[in-house]
């Protein structure tokens, strides 16, 4: 048993105590799930997806909490702070809560290796039983069927989207991607998919297990009507909704799959229409097509592929004219950057690029050579996210525009910049 005692050294010790940071498999997680004796008493529901899944989660987390119930919602990555990932009513937990949960999986798992993540997936139902939450909601990290989430039982299971991510363990091609993403579902509960194209493997294995297969535009779908929109499922229909919270036209493809869940739950968790249209104009979900208030105009999103990206330029495109558009930009050097600039190039008429530290990151200068090899000019090169932040806003007027994008490792970096004084 480790002596750690703060959050930051459990999270330290936690990096290294497993010989890789991503070993995809159920095996080891399970057994310690089953040793600790993790079991839901409250109706789970589990989202996986490309993209918007953690906007699904944050959409459900609002509603269930605008009807007063007690949510327990577990994302990732995080943005900031760890204790954003494990939730409680909304409210991150506390360093306490968490090294509770720590200290309990590091009792019961014995010899067996965890990484990171299985720590903190394990930590997240612990501490939700612990708090005695209403509902779990819990947003798969990746891919689906081999994912440290899957080890639970969810008695709804939601795809949101399916593109190509992850090629190296999901599968080059949206037929596999989306059969992994298909292996949250069970046999006999609720599988909802929102993507309007879903893969044909996804659809045959939801048959295969005699899944209560849910599909976007056969059994559930939405309208939208200048500034409201309207929702059916089934013969149950919603009118006059409030546009979500979350801007982006594609929000609303995610909030149907929100409340395809909630139609599925009715029963058990009985919910409003009131608190239906609260949480959706209250719902928060920073880093995701977030415009901060104030002048130059600034976009934070953490699209980091072709799927979210093409999403976040159409969002753009929807904004009011902005005299001259600046791109501070970064991405990983094992994502698809050739996709993603042929989707952007035109969207900016400035490039402040700049490199991440870490295991995955690539220098400033090696991304500003790949601009260029892909014809994008006015390019400056940084070493840090901070200095290309502080560039382009040193550089832009009260009537351009700034959009920080490429990683979650971006966002994190402007987001912490701007918290600190130049």
């Amino acid at each position: 048993m480790t002596t750690k005692t703060t959050l930051n050294d459990w999270l330290s010790w936690q990096e290294s105590l497993h010989f890789t940071a991503i070993d995809m498999g159920l095996a080891r997680v399970e057994a310690v799930r089953a040793a600790m004796g993790l079991q839901a008493a409250c109706p789970v529901i589990m989202v996986a997806g490309t993209n918007g899944k953690g906007s699904v989660c944050a959409m459900l987390s609002a509603i269930f909490h605008a009807a007063g119930f007690k949510v327990g919602t577990y994302t990732s990555p995080h943005i900031l702070r760890y204790n954003e990932r494990i939730a409680i009513d909304l409210v991150p937990a506390s360093d306490e809560r968490i090294i509770q949960s720590f200290e309990a999986i590091d009792a019961a798992r014995g010899d067996t290796s965890l990484t990171y993540f299985e720590f903190g997936t394990l930590a997240a139902m612990h501490s939700f039983i612990a708090e005695k939450v209403d509902v779990i909601i819990l947003e798969v990290g990746l891919g689906g069927r081999l994912d440290a989430v899957n080890i639970f039982e969810p008695d709804v299971s939601v795809v949101v989207s399916v593109d190509i991510d992850h090629q190296a363990i999901l599968g080059d091609n949206r037929e596999d991607i989306g059969f992994e993403k298909a292996g949250i579902y069970r046999a006999g509960k609720p599988a909802i998919c929102a993507d309007p194209r879903p893969p044909q493997k996804l659809i045959e294995h939801a048959a295969a297990i005699g899944a209560d297969f849910k599909l976007y535009g056969r059994d559930f779908c939405f309208e939208r009507m200048d500034n409201q929109w309207s929702f059916r499922c089934g013969e149950r229909h919603r009118h006059a909704l409030p546009l979500p919270a979350l801007r982006g036209g594609y929000q609303l493809f995610n909030a149907s799959a929100a409340l395809a869940a909630l139609d599925a739950l009715r029963e058990r968790l009985p919910v409003s229409l009131g608190a239906i249209k609260r949480g959706l104009v209250e719902v928060e979900w920073p880093g995701r097509f977030q415009v901060l208030p104030g002048r130059p105009a600034v976009v934070l999103d953490v699209g980091h592929n072709p799927h979210a990206v093409k999403a976040m330029v159409a969002s753009l495109r929807q904004l009011p004219f902005a005299e001259n558009r600046y791109a501070v930009f970064s991405m990983l050097a094992d994502k698809d950057m050739a996709a993603v600039l042929e989707l952007a190039r035109d969207e900016f008429d400035g490039w402040f690029v700049a490199g991440l530290d870490m295991p995955r990151g690539q220098r400033g200068a090696d991304i500003a050579e790949k601009l260029a090899q892909a014809g994008i000019r006015n390019v400056r090169a940084f070493d840090a996210v901070a200095d290309a932040w502080r560039a382009a806003l040193s550089q832009a007027g009260e009537n351009d525009r700034i959009v920080v994008f490429g990683s979650f490792h971006t966002v994190a970096e402007v987001m912490d910049a701007r918290q600190r004084p130049i």
